[in-house]
């Protein structure tokens, strides 16, 4: 990608060459995820919280035609605040820059652009994944494509529950992403501690995650990413019995509106934070402060 049209900010960009630590953040959470002005809050909290454990935040997001690696105080609240600022994937991204655009990154687009500026670890919510129905609607995540191509830990609690999470672990299985279970041998289920399914490597640290990283390196071949799930704490998860219900009334209701593709995942996670009354986002939250907290641990364990 030409230099002007990715701006590497000159925090990120100093760490970067003095081999700190950097963590990438996205950006749609802030945009598209979260009411405002609270949106704000959070952005500037995950930022704190990267600092906070002695690394760098870079949070992306793309800007007039620019994607921007790292966004000062003015770029983040208009990232909070401008609400034409579209969602971009991967895909999206050169036609965003050719056009002038704007908009929030999602999980494939941020681990895109954090990849081409140098950045190795990246915290989010949860991925996106095989839906359900896949036999019927061939629905599948732009995440799972890109990971499988791109070198970059990515630090998050599972995917999200809404998905089809048997199947989007043998898809990552089949394109040959490393799937670490972080102080457990069952994959996180987003909201919840635990989707049930089994992973089949399991780590206790920070250093433990940096050792596989190296280990990638050493071993060269695809530059696929490496997942580390994360789960949400016990005592801040959705109560497992409620989001059961919910989710269930959920996919109910989605079938009986006739709602397909691209729009059944904003439908199901609505209707769960409005019928948990905010509980699902609380602990969408609490997953969130938690992987990016872990992500800044592993880019230290990494860097030293």
């Amino acid at each position: 990608m030409p230099t002007p049209l990715m701006v590497v900010s000159d925090e990120v960009r100093e760490a970067l060459t003095r081999g700190r630590p950097v963590v990438a953040l996205e950006s749609t959470i802030i945009a598209h995820g979260l009411p405002r002005p609270r949106n704000l809050r959070v952005a500037e909290e995950l930022e704190d919280i990267v600092r906070s454990a002695g690394a760098v935040p870079a949070t992306i997001a793309v800007l007039d035609g620019r994607a921007h690696i790292g966004l000062d105080k003015t770029r983040l609240e208009r990232a909070a605040d401008d609400p034409s600022l579209r969602k971009l994937g991967h895909r999206d991204l050169a036609p965003a820059l050719a056009a002038g655009a704007s908009g929030a990154t999602t999980v494939s687009g941020t681990a895109f652009l954090a990849a081409r500026a140098g950045i190795r670890v990246f915290a989010t919510g949860g991925l996106g994944g095989v839906h359900r129905e896949w036999t019927t609607t061939q629905d599948e995540s732009a995440d799972l494509g890109l990971l499988a191509r791109t070198r970059i830990t990515v630090v998050c609690a599972g995917v999200k529950s809404v998905l089809d999470v048997p199947a989007t672990l043998q898809r990552l299985e089949t394109l040959g992403v490393g799937v670490l279970g972080y102080g457990t041998d069952r994959f996180p289920g987003f909201y919840l501690r635990s989707s049930g399914e089994p992973v089949d490597w399991t780590v206790h640290s920070p250093q433990d995650v940096a050792e596989a990283m190296r280990a990638q390196d050493a071993l060269g071949g695809p530059g696929s990413a490496l997942i580390v799930a994360n789960p949400v704490p016990e005592r801040e998860q959705l109560d497992p019995a409620l989001h059961d219900r919910v989710l269930a009334e959920a996919l109910t209701e989605c079938a009986r509106e006739g709602i397909t593709g691209q729009s059944v995942t904003p439908f199901l996670l609505d209707y769960l934070v409005r019928h948990t009354e905010g509980a699902s986002l609380e602990a969408n939250l609490a997953a969130v402060r938690g992987n990016v907290a872990l992500a800044a641990r592993i880019a230290e364990a990494w860097t030293s």
